[in-house]
């Protein structure tokens, strides 16, 4: 891999992410749906209608002026899906982060910093403030 900043996420972690923003929120419009899960209509449209096939979204079209709003809301079976298969396949199979992607990144900076000062205080680089 590239020095991209971004990342590959799996398609089980991709439709979680959706199931969870539309049981937070209950309904959601596809442009926002697919903000929240920062993912491209495009490339992931395929993702909404599988979900909608295998019953676990349920989509609804309105009329907006010329165009159409699309709007999702989770089903019962969707939520099931969720709870039941998603959340604990990601107790076995947790994502994987790296610093960068890790909210709590200054911590791991923080971490790294002490390593480093450790090492230089080990080969005489530093002197321990007492």
């Amino acid at each position: 891999m590239s020095g991209s900043t971004s990342s590959y996420r799996d398609r089980i972690y991709i439709v979680k992410d959706i199931m969870l923003k539309l049981m937070e929120h209950n309904e959601l419009n596809q442009t926002t749906l697919l903000s929240f899960c920062g993912l491209n209509l495009k490339k992931h449209k395929s993702i909404l209608d599988e979900l909608e096939s295998n019953e676990f979204v349920s989509k609804n079209e309105l009329p907006y002026g010329k165009r159409r709003i699309i709007l999702y809301k989770p089903t019962r079976k969707g939520m099931e899906f969720c709870t039941n298969i998603l959340e604990p396949y990601e107790k076995v199979f947790p994502r994987r982060k790296t610093i960068n992607d890790h909210p709590l990144n200054n911590i791991h900076q923080e971490d790294n910093n002490q390593e480093r000062l450790e090492n230089e205080r080990q080969n005489g680089v530093l002197t321990k403030r007492e």
